[in-house]
């Protein structure tokens, strides 16, 4: 039997590490709550290699002290509480106090920072929980850090990182789900020197959903509204006309944090139910404004799955709150089908408009193969043909009346110009002699 041994700081903190960092994602996901949570209004987020390799985010918050700033780097040091009654009321996003410990463990950290009304703001750096340098430096109010080659020290979890544009839809996934929390909040996204997403921050939801999801599907939405027993829930939801393959546009939050939540999402599709066909999904973005109490976010370390106390009112409140809001926005669309429609040949085909027609009366001597009309005579040389698609066809050679062949319709081309005929019958043909007489419509000189 192996004797028990204790572990060493060093290894302790890569464990808990990989229970809270997994990939780039995790760590945007991380540093935007501590951003939010700080009262910014402005948040940038630049990413290259996916986030592999670097990660910037700034924020024009209420950044930190030079004493806060080492002790931000400690396992389970934080602001948000204090005491364990704290945990049952918990309003922030951060509270665990183990992003930045975590990060700092597996990742090269260079941080700069100020408080509002300081003379100076903190440079600090620190590299796999190791701190390198901390000095007084010159910068704006609030917070920059960077992120530099994730797992640089524990190459079996780098190896598992997949590629750099896969973790880097990650990092824009998880980016696009907070900035919707947060429509008062403008975030920039560049990656790989481009920008991605920029949100206006004015508050409204509704710009938020426009700028992540775009114009489309922004004007596929109707509002949600509803109250219940302490539960609130706004947002929005699809008109069931517009119904997605997949369940990718289902975004739901619980006091302004982003969470996946079977219960929201099976009440959400019950609400649809005999509205959407089969196999399609509804969409929506909703935020359900919960009592602290009835909602415990201390399930995972990553804080994206949660407890209700009450799982039937929350699916109850989900429910009537999408019913309601199908009842009152989602006005039925009235779709006419006309049963006969005669298109002209012009709308049917892009070709220049004829000019006038002129009816004139032709002649037609098999034996020399010449027409005549009552305004111009047109003969052949024996090299021209008379053209022989659904037309009148007549021999090269002279040819006598009853050799010939009368079709649907007759044309005659030539150099100079372009007659067309109506079709015609057969029985109205005159032949007499070796002459063919018949009226024929002369488009065009």
């Amino acid at each position: 039997m192996n004797k028990i041994n204790l572990l060493s700081k060093d290894i302790s903190e890569l464990i808990a590490a990989g229970e809270v960092i997994e990939r780039p994602a995790s760590v945007i996901k991380e540093l935007l709550e501590n951003s939010i949570d700080s009262g910014a209004n402005l948040i940038t987020i630049e990413i290259k290699n996916g986030g592999i390799s670097y990660i910037r985010i700034t924020d024009n918050g209420c950044g930190m002290s030079k004493v806060d700033v080492p002790m931000a780097f400690l396992r389970h040091a934080t602001s948000k509480i204090s005491t364990a009654s704290d945990l049952d009321k918990i309003i922030t996003l951060g509270f665990r106090g183990e992003a930045l410990a975590s990060i700092s463990a597996v990742a090269k950290i260079d941080l700069i920072t100020k408080v509002s009304g300081s003379e100076y703001g903190t440079h600090y750096v620190i590299e796999g929980s190791e701190e390198k340098l901390i000095e007084e430096c010159g910068c704006p109010d609030g917070t920059t850090i960077v992120i530099r080659d994730i797992f640089y020290n524990i190459p079996a979890r780098l190896k598992f990182l997949k590629k750099a544009v896969t973790e880097g839809n990650s990092v824009s996934a998880i980016i696009n789900k907070i900035a919707l929390t947060h429509p008062e909040i403008s975030f920039k996204f560049i990656r790989d020197n481009k920008q991605e997403l920029l949100t206006p921050g004015d508050g409204k939801l509704y710009s938020a959903v426009y700028s992540v999801f775009g114009r489309d599907f922004a004007k596929t939405l109707i509002p949600v509204n509803y109250s219940n027993n302490n539960i609130k829930i706004t947002g929005y939801t699809v008109k069931p006309l517009f119904s997605r393959a997949n369940r990718a546009f289902q975004t739901f939050f619980v006091n302004n944090r982003f969470v996946k939540s079977v219960t929201c999402t099976v009440s959400l599709e019950e609400a649809y139910k005999n509205s959407v066909m089969t196999g399609k999904f509804p969409a929506c973005v909703l935020n359900l404004e919960i009592p602290p109490d009835i909602v415990d976010v201390n399930v995972h370390p990553a804080k994206i799955e949660i407890r209700f106390a009450d799982e039937k009112l929350i699916f109850d409140s989900v429910y009537f709150a999408i019913k309601n809001a199908l009842l009152q926005e989602d006005k039925p669309e009235e779709l006419r089908i006309e049963t006969k429609k005669n298109f002209s040949a012009n709308q049917l085909f892009d070709v220049k408009p004829f000019e006038a027609e002129k009816s004139v009366q032709l002649k037609m001597n098999v034996d020399s193969m010449t027409f005549e009309t009552n305004q111009k005579s047109y003969s052949s040389t024996g090299n021209e043909t008379f053209v022989n698609s659904q037309n009148i066809y007549v021999p090269e050679s002279p040819a006598k009346p009853h050799e010939i062949i009368v079709e649907d319709n007759f044309k005659y081309i030539n150099k100079d110009s372009f007659i067309k005929k109506e079709p015609i019958i057969k029985e109205n043909i005159i032949v007499e002699d070796n002459n063919v007489s018949f009226n024929i419509n002369i488009i065009g000189e």
